[in-house]
């Protein structure tokens, strides 16, 4: 051998790109469509959970949503109260707040959660019921 050394960093490379991958394969948040979000909405037992401001949610939601608003300040807390098996698919105005929403919902160990690639009006044009109050 002409560098042990050379050899011995690129296998460490090698092995931490290897468990980079696998660990954002097995992650608990699946991105998806909105019309595979409205048909996962659909389904028995599911939690819809609108991540926008109290006022934004009562301007418009996607009927049967909950709100818990992730940047207003109890967002953990108020999510630590919820079924860490259960299936949530989760939506804000445009996606940013859902991906944060989402990816504290996995770190704090929920299983099952589905983050909307897009906003409530990309729902909306999906077909989605959206109502007011």
């Amino acid at each position: 051998m002409k560098n042990p050394v050379r050899l011995l960093v690129l296998l460490v490379l090698t092995l931490v790109g290897a468990l980079t991958l696998s660990s954002c394969s097995s992650s608990s948040v699946q991105a998806v469509s909105p019309q595979d979000w409205l048909a996962k909405s659909q389904q028995q037992g599911v939690v819809i959970v609108d991540v926008r401001t109290p006022g934004e949610y009562a301007q418009g939601h996607v009927d049967g949503a909950i709100n818990i608003d992730v940047e207003g300040g109890a967002f953990d807390q108020q999510i630590a109260k919820l079924d860490k098996n259960a299936t949530y698919v989760v939506y804000c105005h445009s996606g940013r707040r859902s991906g944060l929403a989402t990816d504290a919902m996995a770190k704090a160990g929920f299983t099952n959660v589905v983050n909307l690639q897009g906003g409530i009006a990309d729902l909306q044009s999906a077909g989605a019921s959206i109502v007011s109050g």
